[in-house]
């Protein structure tokens, strides 16, 4: 009885020290700086030239490096499925970018839009491609400090609607699976499917997030 009681009290510590060990506050953290990375890369994609101390960009350490270049590889992918979807965003959301309310509750309404039938790996990167796109509209326009709306938006939702379901899988190493590490290759094109799914967002999203409560 004594080992038994032991085992149990043992077991449960174990999952204490797991769920410590994926907090909240942690998980919110490594999404900015995904965000922060995942637009820099936009940015500088599109000859927009900045460097990472314009978004204070924090060095991600090698697990969240990892992460960060998966993510980068399947926004690539989801791209090119679909090109005219993650481009002039906010043209097609039809808000001004000099108004960082509106940016950022379009930003938020899209979110939500995109994970109002689940959440999945391929809709999270759709999330990133979203706001890298945005920022690209943002700096083009002159107003780069609307960034750093849109990274903590990110951050914001995360914390309110992604953050249990990615302690759950482990966190953000968790993605390093949908990946062949020798060539960082999607190995299904399980991408095209979010495409089908949201697709339409872009034409109906700035009524939603307008509409009175």
């Amino acid at each position: 009885m004594e080992v038994l009681r032991r085992s149990s009290v043992f077991a449960a510590e174990v999952l204490d020290v797991f769920d410590r060990s994926l907090t909240e506050k942690e998980l919110v953290s490594q999404s900015k700086a995904l965000c922060r990375d995942y637009i820099l890369s936009r940015l500088n994609q599109n000859g927009l030239g900045w460097s990472k101390s314009e978004i204070n960009f924090s060095p991600c350490n090698a697990a969240l490096a990892e992460v960060s270049l998966v993510l980068l590889c399947l926004g690539d992918e989801l791209e090119c499925i679909q090109p005219g979807l993650y481009r002039n965003v906010a043209r097609q959301l039809n808000i001004s970018v000099a108004m960082e309310n509106m940016v950022s509750d379009a930003f938020l309404g899209v979110a939500t839009e995109i994970f109002s039938a689940g959440i999945t790996w391929g809709k999270v990167v759709s999330m990133f491609a979203v706001a890298g796109a945005l920022a690209v509209d943002c700096v083009r326009q002159g107003y780069p400090t609307t960034v750093h709306i849109l990274v903590d938006s990110l951050g914001q939702f995360v914390r309110k609607f992604l953050a249990p379901w990615l302690k759950r899988r482990g966190g953000w190493v968790e993605i390093t699976k949908c990946v062949v590490k020798k060539d960082l290759t999607p190995e299904h094109n399980w991408l095209s499917s979010v495409v089908e799914s949201v697709k339409y967002f872009l034409t109906t999203v700035y009524v939603y997030v307008m509409k009175e409560p």
